[in-house]
C-alpha cells in the first residue's frame, strides 16, 4: 500500500490517499485508490491525455518517394508511430533555451532511405539517438515494389495531447469501487448465471463475491434479482486503470501528470495574488 499525502489549502481537513495496486504487466495497470474525490482522478485523467509531454515525428522532407502512398499519407502514418520518449534529455520547444528555433535539446532528426521491393516498418526510422526509437519495430508504414523509393528526412519534437492525439502517452479511467450486500433468497441463483464478468458464487441459497474488483458496475444483476442483491459505488474509494502507448512507463506518466498538475496550481496561486 503506497500512502500519497493530499495538499489542501488551509482551513480544510487533510487526508491521504491511498493507492494500492492491482495488477502491473507490461504497459497496462490497475489500482485501488482511496479516500479522494472523482473531481480528482477526472482531473488527473484530463491531464495525462492532454499534457503529458511525449515525443512524435511532426515535420516531414520528402527527398523522394515513389511509393503508392501519397506524401501526406505517409507523413500522417510517420506522426503516429509512438517513439520511446526521454524526459531527461529533451526540453519541450517553447520552454526551451532557443525559444522554439529548434535545437539538440529539443528536437531529433530521424531519416528513412529503403528501396524495394520491401515493406518500410517503423524499425527502419533511423534516429541520432538511441534512446528514442519507435516502440513497435514491426509497425507497417508502407509498401514498396521493385523499382519504388522511400528516402525522407524528419524531425520529432515534445509535444501534448492538446496539440494533437498522437502526443497522448495512453489511455487513463477509472469507477466507482463496487460495495455489495447480499440476502439469501430462492431466486439468488439467476444472480449468477447474468453475471458477464463471472464474479457471483452460489452457496444453498446465499450469494458470494470472488472478485469485487472485477465487477464493472453494469448492474445485470441486481436487474435479475434485486430482492437477492444490493451494488453501489463508493463516492471516495475507486479502481483506477491506465494503458500506456509506450512512450513512457506507467510511473513516468502519472509522476509527470502531478508535477505539471501541481505546476499550474502555483501558477493560478501566484495570479490570484495579483488580484486586488
Amino acid at each position: 500500500m503506497i500512502d500519497v499525502e493530499k495538499k489542501v489549502v488551509k482551513g480544510v481537513e487533510e487526508y491521504k490517499m491511498e493507492i494500492k495496486k492491482l495488477k502491473l504487466e507490461g504497459n497496462k495497470g490497475s489500482f485501488i485508490v482511496k479516500d479522494t474525490d472523482a473531481w480528482y482522478l477526472n482531473a488527473l485523467r484530463r491531464y495525462i491525455i492532454n499534457k503529458v509531454p511525449t515525443m512524435a515525428i511532426e515535420d516531414v522532407t520528402f527527398i523522394e518517394n515513389s511509393s503508392a502512398l501519397y506524401d501526406e499519407i505517409v507523413a500522417h502514418r510517420l506522426g503516429l508511430v509512438p517513439l520511446t520518449t526521454d524526459l531527461e534529455t529533451y526540453f519541450e520547444t517553447l520552454k526551451c533555451k532557443c525559444k522554439g528555433a529548434g535545437c539538440a535539446r529539443c528536437t531529433l532528426q530521424v531519416s528513412i532511405n529503403k528501396a524495394g521491393p520491401c515493406i518500410v516498418y517503423a524499425e527502419d526510422i533511423v534516429t541520432k539517438d538511441p534512446k528514442v526509437k519507435p516502440v513497435y519495430a514491426k509497425m507497417p508504414i508502407v509498401k514498396l515494389l521493385e523499382g519504388q523509393t522511400l528516402k525522407l528526412e524528419a524531425v520529432a519534437f515534445l509535444s501534448h495531447g492538446k496539440d494533437h492525439i498522437k502526443y497522448s502517452p495512453g489511455l487513463f479511467y477509472y469507477q466507482q469501487y463496487p460495495t455489495f450486500k447480499i440476502k439469501e433468497h430462492k431466486d439468488a441463483k439467476k444472480c449468477v448465471a447474468v453475471c458477464p464478468k463471472n464474479i457471483l458464487e452460489l452457496k444453498g441459497n446465499k450469494l458470494k463475491v470472488t472478485d469485487e474488483t472485477k465487477c464493472d458496475l453494469c448492474m445485470a444483476c441486481v436487474d435479475e434479482c434485486p430482492e437477492a442483491i444490493e451494488v453501489k459505488g463508493s463516492d471516495k474509494d475507486f479502481i483506477m486503470k491506465i494503458e500506456s502507448w509506450g512512450q513512457l512507463s506507467i510511473k513516468e506518466i502519472l509522476g509527470k501528470a502531478s508535477e505539471v498538475f501541481n505546476e499550474d496550481l502555483d501558477e493560478l496561486a501566484e495570479e490570484l495574488k495579483k488580484l486586488k
